[in-house]
């Protein structure tokens, strides 16, 4: 199975305060992906998030396909980071690190996700023909939404990098 990382950077003008109230809850995620996506929430998100939170999704990837995605919330360090993991899903591995860090006249709001897809040599050509491009426009798309609701600092350009690396 080949892993892969994405990584994506955004400076955010929020309070980190302003920015975890918003990232942490998982209501809001609906909010900050794309609607072609069809994202709906099935259970697990109406309480403040938690380690060991379970929270249950439909999801479609790409259209006429709908999945289900089950997340589990496994680490939680309030106003700094937290950590989903999938364990039900489209992904072999999923495991995606939320940071924010206060910066002057904000946040930094720092990604990383590592993940595999299943079907070996399939997997892999799945993933330079769709997948790639699919979560690239999920971040894009998610750039755009932060921005919108909270500004972006002066001087500071989103990043978002995707590598294979094994």
């Amino acid at each position: 199975m080949a892993f892969y990382q994405l990584k994506a950077d955004q400076y955010l003008r929020a309070s980190p305060s302003e920015a975890w109230a918003f990232l942490s809850d998982p209501c809001n995620l609906q909010l900050i992906t794309p609607p072609t996506m069809k994202f709906e929430i099935l259970s697990g998100a109406g309480e403040p998030m938690f380690p060991g939170q379970i929270i249950r999704y439909r999801v479609s990837p790409f259209p006429g396909v709908r999945t289900s995605w089950v997340t589990e919330i496994t680490h939680v360090r309030e106003g700094q980071y937290f950590v989903d993991e999938q364990r039900f899903g489209p992904y072999r591995f999923w495991h995606h690190k939320h940071f924010i860090t206060p910066v002057d006249g904000g946040v930094l709001m720092h990604d990383v996700v590592d993940y595999g897809l299943p079907f070996g040599p399939l997997g892999s050509l799945a993933h330079s023909l769709l997948v790639r491009k699919q979560l690239e426009a999920i971040f894009r798309y998610r750039e755009i939404a932060l921005e919108n609701r909270f500004g972006s600092l002066p001087g500071h350009k989103p990043t978002l990098s995707l590598n294979k690396l094994v």
